[in-house]
């Protein structure tokens, strides 16, 4: 059988058959599940650098004022809020871009071009005096990263069939959203070492003595962006007969599902990606002394992915959408309480619940598409919502920075992400979960 197989993908496009077809169990157990899995653990790596350099700001703007730089409060805000506009807005642009380009091609573009804002960033926060205009110039360069998560989902989602599309896709979405806590548990750990010290500049010193190494947040990165780009470069496939033009592929965008999908993700993945971007400056805010554990929401979150996807591989992504949404809200009332009281082990307590579930919904409202979709619809649509999704990064912080300037609290962020929670159970429900629904997945 296996020669037959051999026979009938014999013409070759680089390691891969030309007749590219994982729903043929006897071609995906010969070879398709191999050329499959090679692809998906570069892609990991790729996306993983690329959702490090999109968040470096989360991080890195927490410092600056402490380093001689003098932003306020809504500055430091902005510039971790401005990586997540031009993130969201490159994903409508990377989305047609493994259609267009290749996967292969599209990812070794993508992740070589992450060493121009992690150079930069690097270069500009030794000197306190660069322009509040050059940091949002970098800022929106490291939108740059965050474009790369619709092509990369797009890209996995070609090669595995649908039954495993779910797993695939928590794999590649969950580890490479894993990034965020990556960047936030190494950040704090390198810039207190003089590891470029050589090469990439002197320390900053402290009022209270301590030297810190900013600038170590960004250079540290380079190396690995290097090293992934060449293994995209000699270990991924274009996968065959999978291009598409923009017309082609922007029909979606007349599809309702389209809509509807694209808003439980926003709910998802908007608010994992948001939370992300705003949890170190909440902590600074509220609970200064326990800055150190930001990283924690973005980790479980990213952790909680793939296990959304899998989950909802064997019991239905709509099911556990729904339930996800549930404890979505139930976590933000949660903060919401554990803020007013100051208690801050409810107050984390809840926030990782919201990161949790956050992580799992979006999981299991990918999986949900390839369920909805024809395959060469699906991989447009899972980065179209996506790209939606990205602006969570955007608006949360910035909705954050408006809720603490017009209110005097936090807090009131939070009830208008719950409202937002119940309107997204109720559209899933009605379309989706309910028994005269004309789609059950």
């Amino acid at each position: 059988m296996a020669t037959v197989v051999e026979k009938q993908f014999k013409k070759k496009q680089g390691r891969i058959g030309a007749n590219w077809d994982p729903e043929n169990p006897t071609f995906w157990a010969a070879e398709g599940r191999r050329h499959a899995t090679r692809n998906l653990w570069i892609s990991v790596p790729a996306l993983m650098l690329s959702f490090i350099v999109w968040q470096i700001w989360s991080v890195v703007a927490v410092r600056l004022n402490d380093i001689g730089f003098a932003f306020s409060q809504e500055q430091l805000f902005t510039l971790a809020a401005i990586p997540g506009l031009v993130g969201a807005t490159l994903r409508f642009v990377y989305t047609f871009g493994v259609g267009q380009f290749g996967g292969r091609n599209w990812t070794v573009f993508t992740t070589a071009i992450l060493a121009v804002p992690a150079i930069g960033i690097g270069v500009a926060v030794q000197n306190p005096d660069t322009p509040y205009s050059t940091m949002l110039l970098l800022a929106a360069l490291c939108g740059l990263g965050g474009g790369s998560f619709s092509s990369s989902v797009a890209n996995i989602s070609f090669f595995f069939p649908k039954k495993e599309k779910g797993t695939a896709l928590g794999i590649n979405g969950g580890l490479g959203n894993m990034g965020v806590s990556v960047v936030q548990f190494v950040t704090p750990l390198i810039i207190t070492t003089g590891t470029f010290a050589a090469i990439g500049g002197e320390g900053q010193v402290l009022q209270n003595g301590q030297e810190l190494w900013l600038q170590n947040a960004a250079f540290i990165w380079v190396i690995p962006i290097i090293i992934v780009t060449l293994a995209a470069l000699l270990g991924m496939d274009n996968v065959p007969g999978v291009k598409q033009s923009p017309a082609a592929q922007f029909v979606i965008v007349k599809r309702k599902h389209t809509w509807i999908m694209t808003w439980l993700y926003v709910a998802t993945f908007g608010s994992f990606i948001g939370y992300s971007a705003a949890f170190p400056l909440l902590l600074k805010a509220q609970f200064p002394e326990k800055l150190s554990l930001a990283f924690l929401g973005a980790l479980l979150a990213a952790a909680g992915r793939p296990i959304g996807g899998w989950i909802s591989d064997k019991f239905g992504g709509s099911r556990v959408t729904a339930f996800t949404l549930v404890v979505m809200t139930i976590g933000a009332l949660g903060v919401i309480h554990f803020l007013a009281q100051k208690d801050f082990n409810g107050f984390l307590a809840s926030f990782l619940v919201l990161f949790v579930a956050a992580g799992i919904g979006s999981g299991s409202t990918f999986q949900m598409i390839p369920n909805i979709f024809s395959v060469k619809e699906a991989a447009p649509v899972l980065g179209f919502t996506a790209a939606f999704a990205a602006y969570g990064s955007f608006f949360i912080p910035k909705l954050f920075g408006w809720s603490v300037e017009t209110t005097g609290t936090h807090a009131t962020a939070f009830y208008v992400f719950i409202v937002f929670y119940i309107i997204s159970f109720g559209l899933n429900w009605y379309f989706y979960q309910r028994r005269n629904a004309k789609i059950k997945c």
